[in-house]
């Protein structure tokens, strides 16, 4: 008899389950037996693309097996997220960064293959509660992680942030002069050294402790420029004006829009996201098109830049 009886056929049946603490319950019993720990209730965490629970003391990751049909361009293909990650952490660690302690990790093979990792839980603080002036110094803080995490790295990934014909897709819906003249720009621009990038710096995927300690609990790592990095906290990521403006305190306006400018072209981005900030794809024939809108749609993300 399986440990996890429900059916994943795509993506769609993979939404359907992976927030059910029924559903998973035998298999982090299980998963808890094997490593000796000691196993109490389960209960939900702030979900993303993988199974995330409370047990006691503990967080245990349950990543989307490979029937789920979830593909994630940056990794490639399945079983490499859990490496990724495990990679990532020790590297946090090894530069000081704080990042959460790895307990255990591996593989079950039920009726679907699950690799799995359980960390320590932290206690965190809810950024509502936050001041206007603790906000901007988050913003600082968050800063000085990426500038420690954004420096020359092993390879881990074979993704090319100027090349790869996946990322591209995101253009699509873009006019055809607009993208001809994107694809030229990006591959004659020098976009600098190609570094570590933390990749998704949103709310979610990181925790404020009561003592202002700063935890990275989740990664979208890549290799790229490190303007790639600043870009997505700009553009992509949904953070608080306020926490933007610590972040981003060195850059004069017209510096900022030219890193989102030339940012956006090579990243990897939510496109419904982005529109509400610039606008539709139809509404861009030019590149100056795009750098005109951001210079007007970013007026107020940050404040005091404008």
């Amino acid at each position: 008899m399986n440990l996890f009886n429900e059916q994943i056929n795509g993506e769609q049946d993979w939404e359907a389950v992976f927030l059910s603490v029924h559903a998973f319950t035998p298999l982090v019993e299980h998963i808890f037996a094997i490593e000796n720990l000691t196993f109490v209730e389960v209960e939900n965490l702030t979900p993303g693309t993988h199974v995330v629970f409370k047990v006691g003391e503990y967080v245990v990751k349950i990543y989307a097996p490979p029937e789920s049909g979830i593909y994630d361009r940056d990794l490639g293909n399945h079983g490499l997220a859990l490496k990724t990650d495990l990679f990532t952490i020790q590297r946090a660690h090894e530069l000081n960064v704080p990042a959460l302690n790895v307990i255990a990790s591996g593989t079950v093979e039920d009726k679907y293959r699950f690799d799995y990792m359980i960390t320590e839980f932290i206690e965190s603080v809810e950024f509502a509660t936050m001041t206007d002036a603790d906000k901007i110094a988050l913003g600082r803080k968050l800063r000085r992680i990426t500038d420690i995490m954004n420096t020359p790295c092993e390879p881990f990934t074979d993704i090319d942030v100027i090349n790869d014909e996946i990322r591209h897709r995101v253009w699509d819906e873009y006019p055809e002069q607009f993208r001809k003249e994107r694809l030229s720009y990006i591959k004659s621009h020098d976009y600098g050294e190609s570094v570590f990038i933390y990749g998704d710096l949103c709310g979610d995927n990181f925790l404020l402790t009561p003592h202002g300690e700063v935890y990275i609990i989740d990664f979208a790592p890549v290799i790229a420029p490190k303007i790639y990095e600043h870009a997505q906290v700009a553009l992509d990521c949904g953070l608080d004006p306020l926490i933007l403006q610590g972040y981003f305190e060195d850059y004069t306006y017209d510096a900022f829009v030219d890193m989102c400018f030339n940012g956006l072209l090579i990243l990897d981005y939510d496109p419904e996201m982005v529109e509400e900030i610039i606008g539709k794809p139809e509404e861009f024939q030019t590149l100056d098109d795009l750098r005109k809108r951001i210079k007007y749609g970013m007026r107020g993300v940050i404040d005091g830049k404008s």
